[in-house]
């Protein structure tokens, strides 16, 4: 399947398929999973120092609801509509031997041609600092940072930081970027009205790639018990979202141009979502809310699906990257059409 190579920035790809960070992989045994089903990249669970936030992972809970807002049942085969509501919490081991386990791991996805790519969530910028220069130090060939966490204004103060101010991110990457010469991608909040400038400030810095965006905070009331489902608000994904990532990928493209890297989050579900989002300027794709509801096999058959796509228009997957995007028009560009809107408008019955 070379023809589904690609890059981000320097760093070569089999394949666009990330397994993004998640529950599904705490383990090694479920990073294994996801290294079988044939993946360009996995995405560890995150860590961080903070006391609060491994706690959260014990008040964690979830709902898989319908578009109809019922809950569904949790049996690894939701409907293509599927959406996660949730509250998440990180990994309870400390960071030295979760290290230790990834360092392990990533030399088993490298006989591969793949990477176990450890993922920092920051409360504290100073310590999240000092664990870049020991994953560096420890040999693990890239690092995520998240700074966009949806939970960070919910959980426990001190937890996790959800930052949206540009300033902030770029004090956060400058210090980051010079505690470590590894690859450097930052994971960004959707919570934003202005995603690309966040995206900038984090280019600027010297952020290697950026990942767009992070699931939106929701509350959902219950009409059965009238109460909030989950109790509290909670994050929310689903295929919905796939085309509010796609806006302000292709929106960063323009603003940033066409070689910085993107990397897109949040609304994938297979691997015409992943054709897709690199129509929209991504180079490659985490897929995450849709491997833990669905299981490892969803990334296998992404795969698969994407290379059949772009085996069927004769093409490579980087051949896609920014095409759509870069056919973006606005409003004003349009034709003028008197009287079309007529054409959608319900008849109105005597």
């Amino acid at each position: 399947m070379s023809r589904l190579e690609v890059a981000v920035g320097a760093l070569p790809l089999k394949n666009p398929v990330i397994c993004g960070s998640g529950e599904h992989t705490m383990t090694a045994d479920g990073i294994r999973a996801a290294l079988r089903a044939g993946v360009g990249a996995v995405v560890a669970k995150s860590v961080n120092e903070s006391a609060a936030a491994k706690q959260q992972l014990d008040r964690t809970d979830y709902a898989l609801l319908g578009s109809d807002w019922r809950r569904l049942p949790w049996n690894f085969a939701p409907p293509a509509d599927a959406q996660l509501l949730c509250r998440s919490g990180l990994i309870q081991l400390e960071f030295e031997p979760w290290m230790e386990q990834l360092v392990a791991l990533d030399r088993e996805a490298a006989a591969q041609g793949a990477y176990v790519i450890p993922s920092l969530i920051l409360s504290d910028l100073d310590q999240c600092a000092r664990y870049a220069r020991a994953i560096e130090q420890m040999g693990l060939r890239v690092l995520e940072v998240n700074i966009g966490a949806p939970h960070g204004e919910e959980a426990a103060r001190g937890a996790i930081v959800l930052e949206r101010s540009s300033e902030r991110i770029t004090a956060i990457v400058r210090t980051l970027r010079a505690a470590t010469r590894l690859p450097l991608w930052i994971k960004l909040t959707g919570q934003s009205e202005d995603v690309a400038a966040l995206a900038d400030a984090a280019r600027q810095a010297g952020a290697d790639a950026v990942v767009m965006m992070g699931r939106f905070m929701g509350f959902l009331p219950d009409l059965d018990t009238e109460a909030p489902v989950l109790g509290t608000s909670a994050a929310l994904g689903g295929g919905w979202a796939l085309p509010l990532t796609a806006r302000w990928l292709a929106l960063s493209r323009r603003r940033l141009g066409p070689d910085y890297p993107l990397l897109a989050t949040n609304g994938a579900r297979s691997g015409h979502d992943v054709a897709r989002f690199l129509l929209a300027g991504a180079c490659a794709t985490e897929m995450t809310s849709a491997v833990f509801t669905g299981g490892y096999e969803v990334l296998a058959r992404s795969v698969r699906e994407l290379d059949e796509y772009v085996q069927s228009r004769g093409k490579r997957a980087a051949d896609l990257l920014g095409v759509a995007a870069d056919r973006l028009a606005s409003y004003a560009d349009q034709d003028s059409r008197p009287g079309y809107w007529q054409t959608f408008v319900p008849p109105a019955a005597a």
